[in-house]
């Protein structure tokens, strides 16, 4: 299917001809004919599917159909949980209205307010924004959400996970009760049922993949290792294989800080992003990882949301995350747009259980090994790793042995 074929109009047609798309992804050709009919949709899509294009160009298209109101009041809302997710929606949202007059803008925490205040008083149409800002903002009386017509939950889930169902029960109040709901989330927990429902009405299903299911070309591995040799192993893999882009996952943000440190002293250009980091800095660690001065981005599950890295070859799980869908989250940043990729996970001894929780997620068995020079001698302590930072959830407990398999010959490198 071409995407003149999903009722889009010219102007929005030749912004995407622009960059170059010939054919609409799986959620992209479900999502967008619905959301032209204004209905509501509950959508599951991760990251890299296309879903936000998915919800941006249908919502550039309803907006402009009417004549714009002299000052220009938001019209449709867009509430994410990061910063870095916030960016990119908007680049989206800039790229398609190219041939529009449609006015976008977005406005988050941990930066200067007033070039936000001031892109507000000129005029927008479509807001992009994180809870916490758009509250402060709206305290402050410097927006109203009272002509609200189309508001978008985008990763509902991690929102959630993030503690913010406070903050959109306090965003859901100061919006018309008359409007066109979208949520989007990678997963259908529960509690993403009972959100959708308290504010949804009479939505359409919308599904790119199945629930919870990882990308086919993603090659996944693991390797058995004890915890104090993680560091030179994964610094081993990336130089002797010359590896230029890698992104890494810690558990913590401290971890994230240490393992970048000790990279950089190895020569291996590495750069930690996560939520203590300044916006600034977590900009330019993004930037120089896509130019290529920097090999390695080394972050937390919370601050890697929702970053755009095309063509990422490799994904590493420095430590595994002890909730089996983050893993998904975790590799589904590689493998993207028909390509190729990579997911390898370091696993300690008292990790096992956790990389057992995430097989019976995916329902496949992922291969383990063992590589030469950093065999497995710790004993089980019995003591789980510290849990995600922000999240206190635990899997099932089941028992989990060591896994074997073919050894890996790496040439070892000095010890750090």
């Amino acid at each position: 299917m071409s995407f003149n074929k999903l009722g889009l109009s010219d102007p929005l047609l030749r912004a995407v001809a622009n960059k170059g798309y010939r054919s609409p992804s799986p959620i992209q050709e479900k999502a967008i004919p619905v959301i032209l009919q204004g209905r509501d949709v509950l959508a599951s899509a991760q990251t890299g599917t296309g879903k936000t294009a998915g919800f941006t160009l249908p919502i550039l298209q309803l907006l402009s159909k009417h004549p714009r109101q002299k000052r220009r009041p938001v019209r449709a809302l867009v509430l994410t949980p990061t910063r870095e997710l916030a960016a990119q929606i908007l680049d989206n949202a800039e790229s398609y209205s190219k041939y529009l007059d449609i006015h976008s803008t977005v406005i988050f925490g941990g930066v200067n307010q007033n070039p936000q205040v001031n892109a507000l008083r000129r005029g927008v149409d479509f807001l992009i924004a994180t809870p916490g800002r758009l509250l402060d903002l709206n305290n402050q009386r410097l927006l109203s959400l009272s002509q609200v017509e189309i508001l978008v939950l985008d990763e509902a889930d991690r929102m959630l996970d993030m503690g913010f169902i406070h903050d959109i029960k306090k965003v859901l109040r100061l919006v018309p009760e008359k409007r066109q709901n979208l949520l989007f989330s990678a997963t259908f927990s529960s509690d993403i049922k009972k959100l959708a429902n308290g504010f949804l009405h009479n939505p359409v299903m919308v599904e790119a993949t199945p629930e919870n299911t990882t990308v086919e070309k993603i090659i996944q591995k693991a390797y058995r290792v004890d915890q104090k040799k993680k560091t030179d192993m994964v610094i081993d893999m990336i130089a002797e294989g010359r590896w230029q882009q890698v992104l890494v996952f810690t558990r913590t943000k401290h971890g994230a800080n240490r393992l970048a440190e000790k990279m950089n002293k190895a020569d291996v250009s590495a750069a930690a992003i996560h939520g203590n980091k300044s916006q600034g800095a977590r900009t330019k660690a993004l930037a120089g990882f896509k130019k290529g001065d920097i090999r390695v981005l080394v972050a937390t599950d919370i601050a890697a949301r929702g970053l755009d890295i095309p063509l990422l070859p490799h994904v590493i799980n420095f430590e595994l995350p002890n909730i089996p869908e983050d893993y998904v989250h975790r590799i589904g940043r590689t493998g993207r747009a028909g390509a190729s990729g990579e997911a390898i996970s370091l696993v300690g001894v008292d990790e096992v259980e956790y990389l057992r929780d995430i097989e019976k997620l995916i329902e496949q068995p992922i291969p383990t090994e063992v590589m030469e020079g950093f065999e497995p001698t710790d004993k089980p302590t019995g003591v789980k790793p510290a849990s995600k930072q922000g999240n206190h959830r635990r899997p099932k407990s089941r028992l989990g042995g060591a896994s074997g398999g073919n050894k890996k010959h790496w040439r070892r490198r000095p010890k750090r």
